[in-house]
């Protein structure tokens, strides 16, 4: 289907909060060349709905807006203080194994800084002595020989642009799908990028609890 023709999928709404699904290829703002976006689409149906954080356009998942200004401040204030907990699936090319320390912890860390590669843009790069401090929680879900790629869990604890894909593509497993950071053939194995964004948790705004949401993939049915 089109991306024009999808409709909103809303999971949650209340009096603060829209608890989005955004599929892959649909801009979570408003872009330079496109006003057609997911939060346009929200606030045609929630006209007091608010940006708080964003996807990239490839990538698919959950996303929260608020309800009015007070919870766009608190929600706000939670993501740059990191008290927004994410989780990600990927599915990574190659067999991601190989990359994992046998010291009994199934997470791995990825610590490198980014910054944005400006003859490139939008792309970003690794640099060591001007990147900003940029880390990944990893842990591998299960790899599938046949395709030679390996299904992940991502952990971002820091919100850097295109952060799983740049530090994915620095250990030597780029996203499946990934027409920017992935080789040709790469790119070329999936219609879109396998990079969905599957549990959001945070300070509900309006009552003060603590709430979580969850998304399951669609790689296979996309494929």
């Amino acid at each position: 289907m089109p991306i024009e023709g999808l409709q909103l999928e809303v999971l949650h709404a209340d009096a603060s909060i829209v608890v989005l699904n955004k599929p892959s290829g649909l801009l979570a703002v408003p872009g330079k060349t496109s006003d057609h976006c997911l939060s346009g689409l929200a606030q045609a149906q929630f006209p007091d709905a608010l940006i708080v954080h964003r996807l990239d356009m490839a990538t698919s998942g959950l996303m929260v807006m608020a309800r009015g200004s007070a919870a766009q401040r608190q929600l706000n204030a939670d993501f740059a203080e990191r008290r927004v907990y994410k989780r990600y699936v990927a599915v990574a090319s190659g067999d991601c194994r190989e990359s994992e320390s046998h010291d009994g912890d199934a997470w791995q860390t990825i610590d490198l800084p980014i910054m944005v590669d400006w003859p490139q843009r939008p792309r970003r790069k690794i640099d060591l002595e001007l990147g900003k401090a940029s880390s990944t929680r990893w842990r591998t879900l299960h790899y599938d020989p046949r395709l030679h790629a390996t299904r992940l869990e991502l952990e971002p604890l820091t919100g850097r642009s295109h952060q799983l894909r740049v530090h994915l593509q620095a250990i030597g497993h780029p996203i499946v799908g990934d027409a920017l950071y992935a080789p040709a053939e790469v790119a070329a194995a999936s219609p879109r990028l396998l990079l969905h964004a599957s549990v959001l948790a945070f300070t509900h705004p309006g009552t003060g609890a603590r709430v979580t949401f969850e998304a399951p993939d669609a790689f296979d049915s996309e494929a």
